[in-house]
């Protein structure tokens, strides 16, 4: 008996790690799709390991041409293979896709037949089971509570508070006499996480428990980053590994601090909501609870887990790699200075009336352009500029804190003519998409926000080429927040200093979960001594 299941057992694996990969690779290849050849067991996972670890062992020249750095196994196959190939992360396929036509079906009109891929349990326990990672009717039903959090309208009366956050963080940098050097990156880590934990919380004093969840998270993802590097097995998270016992003890606190914080707000959260008028993530879930059976503690638990962790990431890594851009192009720095001066002034602290405004700035034809770049601009007509908004959405471009999204088809499914077998996943690698030549043109690893002068829509030759939010239903609910924020953090600095790359800075864009600065972002802020003075360091 026995032997039988050893049998059996053997069998079953035999035709999960071998006999099926095999016909997949056979169905794919008569369709022309190729791919680096499955090896037993591991996929592909060691070779596109050791080209990650080789790609991030020593900085890059500066340059944003980062996909051989950041996605260099996709760099590396994409030209073996063409733009649609197959890499295997141990037995489980997956189908790279950039062609904007199929990224279209796959994300809008045809988005029924894929869903969500089961991301790895560590990472799963870090993202929280919210709506990064729910689907069909309860993933509807949780976005149309919390929706109303993200509305432009609400999220205008967080305006001053996160101003005058923004402004008691430059009054630190200025606290001492002339020049500063600064690590941005971790200043606007704890500047986001202020920002985050109103959003979710309110502005109860809740801000030490959620900072306790920031810190918990952190040493979260860097156990969960190693699951990116390994062969996923069945099973191993249930054994009481070293790593897994670390990762069930945050996990613990986590939840412990969160617990916390909702059984404060369960007695309040109507008190709270009239005091200050804004609708924050809590407030609204626990208000959704009194009228339905349907939310329970732990569904505001999870909700709560993937807003502040993907909430603080997106912000502080589009705030760090926008501020890094300005002070490699100090030409952007100037004429983003000018805009907020014309807007707010040199120290006033901007409203929320003052965002709406950052917006457009006429330059007529006979602007005094004084850079190469620029030249080709140079003509009879009068074109609109939106200098912030433009600025981050070139460094959205160039640097998307989500490098590639994943999809797994539900069913056997028909994409531009191929048939992709149901569990197949699809990696749609936005970092490609936004560095595309054939989508953005020969400068597109050049930084030059007039390419959105026109809008979105009308920046690339296809609107699929821009999606650092996602696209389709699924497009990141808290888009908003992170440019309003960001825009008056950039607002402030830019009134109060003008900024260069410290010396020690390298050039290093990496993944820990998200497109980060592997060795930090040190910048010099040079303090503004009156309006309108201070035009940027030369480059």
């Amino acid at each position: 008996m026995i032997s039988l299941m050893v049998v059996v057992l053997v069998a079953k694996m035999a035709v999960q790690l071998w006999w099926r990969p095999r016909k997949i690779e056979e169905h794919f290849s008569r369709q022309g799709i190729r791919g680096p050849p499955y090896h037993f067991f591991t996929g592909n996972v060691k070779e596109l390991a050791g080209m990650m670890s080789k790609a991030s062992s020593q900085p890059m020249p500066f340059s944003h041409n980062i996909l051989p750095r950041v996605l260099s196994f996709y760099h590396h196959w994409n030209k073996i293979y063409g733009a649609t190939f197959l890499v295997w992360f141990g037995p489980t396929v997956r189908l790279t896709v950039s062609d904007p036509d199929l990224i279209r079906e796959i994300l809008t009109s045809k988005s029924e037949l894929y869903e969500k891929n089961e991301a790895h349990p560590l990472i799963k326990q870090l993202e929280g089971d919210g709506l990064l990672s729910l689907e069909g009717e309860k993933w509807a039903h949780h976005r149309k509570i919390i929706t109303p959090t993200f509305h432009m309208e609400n999220l205008k009366l967080l305006v001053p508070v996160v101003a005058q956050s923004v402004s008691d963080m430059v009054d630190k940098w200025s606290a001492g006499c002339g020049e500063v050097e600064i690590e941005v990156c971790e200043w606007f880590q704890s500047l986001t996480e202020h920002v985050i934990t109103l959003t979710a919380f309110g502005f109860g004093s809740c801000y030490e428990h959620g900072k306790a969840v920031f810190r918990l998270q952190t040493q979260q993802m860097l156990l969960a980053a190693q699951a990116f590097q390994t062969v996923f097995i069945p099973g191993y998270r249930y054994l009481p590994t070293k790593r897994n016992l670390s990762c069930w003890k945050l996990d613990r606190e986590i939840k412990k601090s969160l617990m916390k914080l909702i059984e404060r707000r369960r007695g309040s959260w109507r008190n709270m909501v009239q005091e200050n008028g804004a609708k924050d993530l809590l407030g609204l879930m626990i208000q959704a609870s009194h009228s339905t059976p349907n939310i329970t503690v732990h569904d505001m638990i999870e909700e709560c887990k993937s807003f502040l962790f993907a909430g603080k990431l997106t912000t502080s890594n589009l705030l760090t790699w926008t501020t890094v851009l300005l002070a490699m192009h100090p030409q952007w720095q100037v004429q983003a200075r000018e805009e907020v001066l014309r807007v707010c002034g040199s120290r006033d602290i901007p409203t929320k009336d003052d965002v709406v405004k950052l917006k457009t700035v006429k330059l007529k034809s006979n602007f005094p352009f004084l850079f190469d770049e620029f030249r080709r601009y140079i003509s009879d007509i009068r074109f609109m500029v939106w200098q912030l908004t433009m600025i981050l959405n070139e460094s959205l471009r160039l640097y998307p804190p989500t490098i590639a999204t994943i999809r797994r088809a539900k069913v056997d499914a028909e994409l531009g003519g191929y048939i992709i077998p149901r569990g197949t996943e699809l990696m749609i690698p936005i970092l490609a998409l936004h560095h595309d030549h054939t989508i953005w043109g020969s400068d597109a690893n050049e930084f030059y926000p007039p390419r959105f002068s026109k809008g979105v829509a009308r920046a690339a030759k296809d609107p699929v080429g821009f999606i650092p939010f996602g696209l389709g239903v699924r497009t990141c609910i808290g888009q908003n927040l992170a440019i309003l924020q960001a825009k008056l953090a950039l607002s402030i600095i830019l009134q109060r200093f003008s900024f260069r790359l410290a010396p020690s800075y390298k050039h290093a864009p990496t993944v820990l979960m998200l497109l980060y600065p592997q060795y930090g972002a040190p910048i010099i802020f040079k303090p503004l001594s009156h309006k309108g003075e201070g035009v940027a360091f030369k480059a």
